[in-house]
């Protein structure tokens, strides 16, 4: 995996205590907590993953079964048709390009790797499709490699949550990073996306049951005191 050069910032204790407590709070919230892509081996949660870009889990989940029922591996997918591919997963949100994609991926597999998925950060990124949030996933949930994926969610909630100060997931991973142990790195991704998904969404969160109200950044500014 790529190696990152992190510089830790001094926290102090008292921002560390609250850190600790968002964690302790999300445990409570989600104690089991897990990727809501079905797949049942690390080809088919690459796929996954690259097809869930801009488009939600539940989406893909309605078209894998009969993509994975056709294409079972990526010796089958690497030979499968443009055309076929795309009429399996029109219904997702950009289909043509993730169609040709995953296609490519499976045929670079097959060539470089004789069709294995390996656990090796920098290849996955020069796959068609695959970008860090995806390898980052791969090497969580398919090798727990201890990673912290940032996509939406995350990185919304970690903003309003104080636990980062970035528009940039990368520089949002590395705050996650510096404040956890990598331990709980991706069960705390999990945990951050669960909070973000259902509980603290873009539009219309729970802020009235919220457990965070006196740190979150959202909750103060739409929630001025009287």
């Amino acid at each position: 995996m790529e190696q990152q050069e992190i510089i830790f910032r001094n926290y102090s204790i008292g921002f560390m205590q609250e850190a600790n407590r968002i964690h302790e709070e999300l445990k409570k919230l989600y104690p089991e907590v897990y990727c809501e892509l079905d797949y049942t081996n690390n080809f088919e949660l690459l796929v996954s993953v690259v097809l869930s870009a801009q488009t939600t889990d539940k989406g893909v989940n309605l078209v894998t079964p009969k993509l994975f029922e056709k294409y079972p591996n990526p010796h089958k997918l690497a030979e499968a048709s443009f055309t076929d591919v795309h009429s399996l997963i029109k219904t997702i949100g950009l289909a043509n390009t993730k169609a040709r994609n995953i296609i490519a991926l499976s045929k670079r597999l097959v060539e470089e790797k004789n069709g294995e998925v390996p656990n090796d950060y920098d290849y996955l990124v020069s796959l068609p499709g695959v970008g860090r949030k995806t390898a980052n996933v791969v090497l969580g949930e398919g090798f727990r490699i201890p990673t912290i994926p940032v996509d939406t969610h995350v990185l919304r909630v970690s903003n309003r949550l104080n636990l980062a100060n970035s528009s940039d997931p990368l520089k949002v991973e590395q705050s996650l990073m510096e404040l956890y142990d990598s331990s709980l790195w991706y069960e705390l991704h999990l945990r951050l996306i669960h909070f973000g998904r259902y509980f603290c969404k873009a539009k219309n969160p729970s802020c009235e049951i919220c457990p965070f109200q006196n740190i979150c950044q959202y909750y103060t500014k739409n929630h001025p005191k009287k």
